[in-house]
């Protein structure tokens, strides 16, 4: 009979099929109790359900991932036997476990409300207390077919028609609600964690605008209710920070419909803006990059040979002039191989590192557009290594020093790397994708950093390392990308002589660091609250006087900032002084220096920093000079 392997490489040997439960037990009581499901040769099953074969398992808890999804995707069933309970004219239609939780979409005439919410979650905690047993049950087709039709479900029983017929028809029952699904799920409805449902909206059936609108309800769920009042924590800190809302009050950029995507950049937002450039444009030059300037508007013909018109067309903008189609550049890369062919390369030149903060037009659907996250218009920090086999890896541990330099001076401190490879849809033999994945994991090793695979993640050209960056509140972001890439110098013709005096095809390293540096702001604003540091900060310095008589002595102060290269602004408003601090604190300028008479006299300023209530008095000299370092920031180092 079966003989199991443990994840540690020991194996249990049992006399009789053996259930996933019975062999949490075998292990210890504390492990029965915490299981969920149990993973066989890398399939996840339901606890009850019996091996029969050899088989390397692992018990799956709500403290892995996959256990934590399981969890999530039976509070799906839970809020729909809920709904059924409280609507039973409700169709369920499809419930799936997604990022942080859940979401089930119904067929009801009657529109939810947030007090149906109120309801539903009662409903939910009733039925976790009854501790409901959920078993899997094998159906024919025809009978679970028939089953939903007169239960009123025919979005199940279109469901069932759609599955292959090769595929079992399993259903799981608990208590007397009854669901389609593949599973696997908890042994009871009394394993359920801590929940919350969060908002409704609307869904098409089967998402086809053509069909008939549906309501969705989501949730989250968590294995404690500890870790859901984190994430609600969370979720609080992340409304608070929403880079859309303290860009209107710190008058940093607004979008419109008439430019839907693209982004209104006010002075404040864009001397942000170009700090953050500055600062990336020194630390390329510093590590021997090339900038370079390419066309936005670019011949399809070109898109053609590198792939970009068979594979991301439908991202494109096109318009056509003079009988010729052009297309909007989405990328920068087939650019830089037009610079690097021009002229005769020899393997002397290599590694070419060429940089280009390229601005690139892609497509995105209006409903997925958010803010500086997502837009149609952006620019990259981008740039393409051209090097021999011999550089990938010396190249690659360079940039991934660099990156992780970056991301410190930018205030982010934990970086996780992806190891993304060969996707669905991709251009080059398979023969390519192997070497360019070796060397690519080959190459990372030297970094030292420890890489997770992410499974056919990959660009369409090349696989890719992805830095995802960890913000102040919890959040992952996935900014810079490392690309390998042996195709598109083979498609665009791009070569160098090398020391035999043959032609040979150059790799070309596609690289990344902040990614889009629209989106990088967002992140940034959101990371920051707006209290950026003062090297960041848009404002730095506000200089508010307490009285008019005193208008002279702010403009000698405001004349000394300037002159040590600050951002300094005077407020000579006839408001009172707590008025102009409130105001300035809510724009989150960092530094605000009040002065009236007394100041004038003692030419000392008193300098409120954001968030702290006390205020300093200091002579002018010190205040000036301490801010001036302060501001310097990193920026002093690239220099």
């Amino acid at each position: 009979m079966p003989d199991i392997t443990l994840p540690d490489g020991s194996t249990r040997s049992f006399d009789n099929p053996v259930s996933g439960l019975e062999i949490a037990a075998s292990i210890g009581p504390g492990l029965a109790k915490a299981a969920l499901v149990i993973s066989v040769d890398g399939e996840l099953w339901d606890l009850s359900r019996p091996i029969e074969t050899d088989a390397a398992i692992s018990i799956v808890t709500a403290k892995d991932d996959a256990g934590l999804e399981v969890l999530r995707h039976d509070t799906a069933h839970l809020m729909a036997e809920a709904v059924k309970e409280l609507y039973p004219d409700t169709q369920v239609t499809i419930g799936p476990a997604i990022e942080n939780g859940f979401y089930y979409d119904f067929a009801r005439t009657e529109p939810f409300t947030p007090d149906d919410l109120v309801a539903i979650e009662a409903r939910m905690a009733e039925i976790v207390k009854r501790d409901e047993e959920i078993t899997r049950e094998v159906w024919p087709r025809e009978k679970a077919v028939e089953f939903f039709k007169q239960a009123g479900e025919h979005y199940k029983a279109e469901i069932i028609a759609g599955i292959p017929g090769d595929e079992d028809i399993t259903l799981y029952r608990q208590g007397d609600f009854i669901d389609l699904c593949r599973g696997p799920h908890l042994p009871s409805t009394g394993r359920i964690g801590a929940f919350k449902l969060t908002k409704i909206a609307g869904a098409y059936w089967r998402g086809n605008s053509d069909n008939e609108m549906l309501q969705r309800i989501y949730g989250t769920a968590w294995a404690t209710e500890k870790d859901l009042k984190a994430y609600l924590h969370r979720l609080e800190e992340a409304e608070k920070r929403d880079h859309r809302r303290l860009g209107r009050e710190m008058n940093l950029f607004h979008l419109q419909q008439e430019a839907m995507g693209m982004v209104f950049w006010h002075p404040h937002g864009w001397r942000l803006y170009r700090t953050v450039q500055t600062y990336m444009r020194q630390r390329l030059d510093a590590a021997g990059y090339v900038e370079v300037k390419t066309p936005e508007l670019i011949d399809r013909s070109l898109w053609e040979a590198s792939g970009h018109w068979e594979k991301f067309r439908e991202h494109m903008f096109t318009t056509e002039a003079e009988e010729r189609v052009l297309a909007l550049k989405p990328m920068n890369c087939p650019g830089h191989v037009q610079i690097f062919r021009q002229g005769i390369k020899s393997y002397r030149d290599l590694p070419l590192r060429m940089a280009e903060f390229g601005a690139c037009h892609r497509y995105e659907p209006s409903g997925a557009l958010h803010g500086l996250m997502r837009v149609r218009g952006f620019v990259q920090d981008d740039a393409h290594i051209f090097c021999t086999d011999d550089q990938i890896t010396p190249e690659t541990e360079d940039f991934c020093d660099l990156l992780m330099s970056i991301y410190r001076d930018f205030g982010f401190e934990q970086v996780r790397v992806n190891f993304a490879d060969r996707p669905a849809v991709r251009v080059g033999a398979d023969d390519v994708w192997d070497r360019a994945e070796e060397a690519l994991l080959e190459a990372v090793k030297g970094t030292g950093l420890e890489v997770q695979h992410t499974p056919g993640e990959g660009a369409f050209y090349g696989p890719k390392l992805e830095f995802v960056l960890r913000d102040a509140i919890g959040r992952d972001w996935q900014c810079g990308t490392l690309q390998v890439d042996f195709v598109l110098p083979e498609r665009l013709d791009a070569t160098y002589v090398g020391e035999d005096g043959e032609r040979h095809r150059p790799v070309m390293l596609h690289r990344a660091i902040l990614g889009s540096l629209e989106r990088f702001l967002g992140i940034l604003i959101e990371h920051y609250a707006g209290r950026f540091p003062l090297w960041l900060a848009p404002r730095q310095v506000v200089v508010a006087t307490i009285t008019a008589d005193s208008d002279g002595y702010a403009g000698e102060v405001l004349a000394r900032l300037r002159a040590a290269g600050l951002n300094a602004e005077a407020d000579l408003r006839n408001e009172k002084i707590g008025y102009k601090v409130r105001e300035h604190s809510v724009a989150k300028v960092p530094a605000i220096l009040a002065v009236g008479a007394r100041e004038a006299e003692g030419e000392t300023v008193a300098m409120r920093r954001l968030g702290v209530k006390e205020q300093e008095i200091l002579a002018l000299d010190e205040a000036v000079d301490r801010l001036q370092k302060e501001a310097a920031g990193p920026l002093a180092r690239t220099t």
